[in-house]
């Protein structure tokens, strides 16, 4: 029989290969062998999460940390992330004081493998967001040698951009970027998509291949092999697409493989590296006022820094019935992750539910736990189960049509949807969102903006409730938004992935014509 530490390495093998239903079943069998082992139970909690049991998940992180758990905050932050995925929300709060604490009491400047994503989506403080950032990235530059310095050097070619990402497959993140890599310009730039995710066998995976001059699959190297490669590349500007998410590749340009790193699109704020030159925004998410909330200088399109894909499919609305909603209800669509919907949040969204009876909510199940917590707290606020409707996770094109049927689409707090609000717009469904002080919560007005909407940018939480019941109540607004929806889905900059491309290339353009003549990253204001 195996040994505990032999089955550990299994299962933390199979999680390489994203098998976490076999990687449990090792964690299971090397703590039947020895039950304290905090490793062991971290790390069967990484797999319950990504096999969405975020609950079990919560558990084993809360007894890795009883076990002294080496990466105390890094558990800890996961622990109060997979808390708020459940929507636990007493017991989330209180892990999050723990984890401010413990991070509180660390000493400044030290570096610490602490989650900046936990804090970039549940925080509404940007100054704190990014102190966490700065910790984490001062971790990996800690233990990553640098390349040999490379200066920017003219070279009278296109212009040679890598995207850095592990989500070159069916993901969000490649869903909005496709069709502006498609649309780049092979007589300007010269495209590469570096991808440390594995082939899921997608169209969308063939898609990108197509898209670019040079698909790299670097799955399974090392980060340092990763940023061998990129300099051998001549690499011009790195574009990393990952951030501080899961898995992330930050180590890759902390050896510093191109001359010029852009962070973008995936992370929704600051790295906190001093080896990321900028971070490309634009003029809502990353205003220049907000410089402070940033370690990179910040670089503005001139419109929306999210792509979308105007060549997916615009499928034709599903039946409420098919679609399991009352014909006759006021169909207000909160479909966000769960993490997103706060204590705070849920109690608006009931308070609308009080204040219009034919009103229905309609969430996600995102996870295996949510739906039983979010009745609970329905219940608590007087509110009929009834009243709350589940919509299962579908593929993108029946996600879209059955999208279509609701009347307005809540956005949360302090983490705005993303990609999701984007799909509502193109579904021609109005979106209310709340505006604040993070990169997290100014992407609901960012995109509004783009589609001629900034109405529906809200700045507190009261004037949220009126403009949602104002709208839900007023039925021929609703339709001449939707005819306005229709209209800028073909005129909008939002929508339209060439014009996204050509900006994207003239600021690269103009970032890397700086970096030439040795001029130090600076500030860029969007240019029109």
């Amino acid at each position: 029989m195996s040994n505990a530490a032999t089955l550990t390495r299994q299962g933390v093998a199979l999680q390489g290969q994203g098998r976490h239903q076999q990687a449990v079943q090792c964690f299971m069998q090397s703590l039947a062998l020895k039950i304290d082992d905090a490793v062991t139970h971290y790390r069967l909690g990484v797999s319950f999460r990504d096999c969405g049991m975020k609950l079990e998940a919560a558990e084993c992180f809360r007894t890795a940390l009883a076990l002294r758990f080496p990466d105390e905050l890094f558990a800890r932050g996961l622990l109060a992330y997979m808390e708020r995925e459940g929507c636990r929300w007493a017991s989330a709060e209180a892990e999050w004081r723990a984890l401010e604490a413990a991070i509180a009491a660390q000493p400044e400047g030290k570096p610490l493998q602490v989650n900046p994503f936990v804090h970039a989506v549940l925080s509404d403080d940007p100054l704190r967001i990014r102190r966490v950032a700065e910790h984490y990235a001062r971790f990996f530059a800690g233990f990553v040698k640098p390349l040999p310095p490379l200066r920017a050097r003219a070279h009278g070619g296109p212009l040679r951009i890598a995207y850095l990402s592990a989500d070159f497959q069916q993901h969000a993140t490649a869903q909005l970027m496709v069709q502006m890599l498609e649309a780049h310009d092979r007589r300007r730039v010269e495209v590469t998509l570096v991808s440390a995710g594995a082939d899921d066998g997608s169209d969308m995976r063939q898609r990108l291949k197509r898209a670019c001059h040079r698909f790299e699959d670097l799955h399974g190297a090392t980060h340092e092999a990763m940023a061998r490669r990129i300099r051998a590349l001549g690499i011009d500007v790195l574009v990393d697409v990952k951030g501080a998410t899961d898995g992330t590749l930050l180590p890759v340009l902390a050896a510093r493989p191109a001359p010029l790193q852009l962070e973008w699109l995936a992370f929704p704020g600051t790295s906190g590296a001093d080896f990321i030159d900028y971070v490309v925004g634009d003029p809502i998410v990353t205003p220049l006022a907000h410089a402070a909330h940033f370690s990179e200088k910040i670089a503005q399109l001139p419109n929306c820094y999210q792509p979308n894909d105007a060549l997916r499919a615009r499928p034709a609305a599903t039946s409420r019935a098919a679609a399991g909603l009352p014909g006759d209800a006021i169909v207000l669509c909160g479909f966000h992750q769960s993490f997103k919907i706060s204590q705070a949040v849920f109690a608006r969204w009931c308070e609308l539910l009080q204040r219009m009876p034919q009103a229905v909510l309609w969430l996600l199940e995102w996870n295996a736990n949510v739906r039983e917590s979010l009745l609970a707290a329905a219940v608590a606020h007087g509110i009929a189960p009834e009243r709350l409707c589940f919509a299962p996770l579908l593929p993108l094109e029946q996600h879209l049509a059955r999208l279509a049927c609701a009347d307005v689409f809540l956005d949360a707090w302090p983490c705005n949807a993303h990609t999701t609000a984007g799909e509502a717009l193109w579904m021609g469904v109005p979106v209310v969102t709340l505006v604040g002080e993070t990169f997290a919560q100014r992407v609901g007005a960012s995109l509004l903006h783009q589609v001629g909407m900034d109405e529906l940018v809200c700045e507190h939480e009261a004037g949220y409730v009126e403009s949602v019941a104002a709208l839900a109540a007023d039925a021929p607004r609703r339709a001449a938004l939707r005819e306005r929806l229709e209209r800028e889905r073909t005129t909008s900059p939002l929508f339209d992935g060439e014009r996204f491309a050509r900006d994207f290339e003239a600021l690269c353009e103009r970032l890397w014509a700086r970096a030439c003549a040795g001029l130090a990253p600076e500030h860029q204001p969007a240019i029109n």
